[in-house]
């Protein structure tokens, strides 16, 4: 019991952790003690937005900000294509083989039992496809489908078993 406090005693005198670069006197803070806002106004009380909201000012009073963490942010670079079409390429696919999963099966078999020769329309283009591919095989039921593109083993396959091919814009 004795040991510590002595312990105690020694860390109280000893007082080389304490910062004296500053007299507290001399500080701002000490310096505005009675002077109601501390140098801030009395409307705005210190609140608000001083720097501008969000990103404002990139290239006015946070410009090192920007420079710095962002460079490149800011300005152009090259020229403009104007005439660039950027989905000239898209053209979804759709294979024979998944062709009929277009049709409900009630309508597919409605069609085969048909005796007057009506045939069912697939349009591929309204379900999002644009092209038909001829992977797979049809079953032995004539169809007419109407795409944008068809390959040449789907237009040949489609004219095997008595079906056409209807070319949409």
């Amino acid at each position: 019991m004795n040991k510590n406090i002595h312990i105690f005693k020694d860390i109280a005198t000893h007082n080389s952790d304490v910062d004296v670069s500053l007299a507290t006197s001399k500080k701002k803070t000490r310096k505005l003690r009675g002077h109601v806002s501390h140098g801030h106004g009395r409307i705005g009380k210190h609140r608000k937005h001083p720097g501008g909201r969000g990103n404002a000012g990139g290239e006015h009073h946070h410009r090192i900000n920007m420079d710095k963490y962002h460079p490149g942010y800011f300005g152009k670079l090259g020229m403009r294509n104007y005439h660039l079409r950027r989905n000239k390429e898209f053209c979804p696919v759709l294979n024979l083989d998944k062709l009929w999963t277009l049709v409900s099966e009630q309508s597919r078999l409605k069609y085969a039992n048909a005796t007057d020769g009506k045939v069912p329309v697939i349009n591929i283009v309204k379900a999002g496809y644009y092209k038909l591919l001829g992977k797979g095989k049809l079953p032995k039921q004539p169809v007419i489908v109407k795409a944008k593109f068809f390959s040449k083993t789907a237009e040949k396959k489609i004219k095997e078993v008595g079906g056409a091919c209807v070319l949409s814009a």
